[in-house]
């Protein structure tokens, strides 16, 4: 069952590399002998996602996107190979709609002249009460 991204956009499941790995950290006698962990490979170049997705997945700062623009995710976090293999699915796909959400540009704004001089009469204030801390008697 391909991984849907969107309404309109899929991932076929032949794109995405699943292997089952063991898992790391305290886990007694099942963890050294028992493969519950998932290591999930995505190339984003080789894959059928419209260029707008791609273009930007490759330009996010991403620790898990490789400088070959694939995709690395491991999940390991439950105790069975199911739960992390819909885990390190689930990761992948959020990522992928994170990437696609456009953000709304910034426009820069200038302090109105009222908060100008509101915020320098604060400092003045402020700057006075610390005159005032000084030691008694020291003229």
């Amino acid at each position: 069952m391909p991984l849907q991204v969107s309404l309109n956009v899929a991932i076929p499941d032949d794109e995405i590399e699943l292997s089952a790995i063991r898992a790391q950290g305290a886990g007694g006698q099942n963890v050294n002998k028992v493969s519950t962990a998932i290591h999930l490979r995505f190339d984003i170049n080789a894959s059928s996602l419209p260029f707008f997705y791609k273009h930007r997945l490759l330009n996010l700062r991403d620790s898990r996107i490789t400088r070959e623009g694939v995709v690395v995710i491991k999940a390991q976090q439950h105790r069975t190979q199911e739960q992390n293999r819909d885990d390190a699915l689930r990761r992948l796909q959020e990522l992928i709609r994170e990437a696609s959400v456009v953000r709304k540009s910034r426009t820069p704004t200038k302090p109105t002249k009222s908060s100008q001089r509101k915020r320098v009469e604060g400092k003045v204030l402020r700057g006075k009460t610390k005159e005032l801390r000084g030691r008694v008697g020291d003229d």
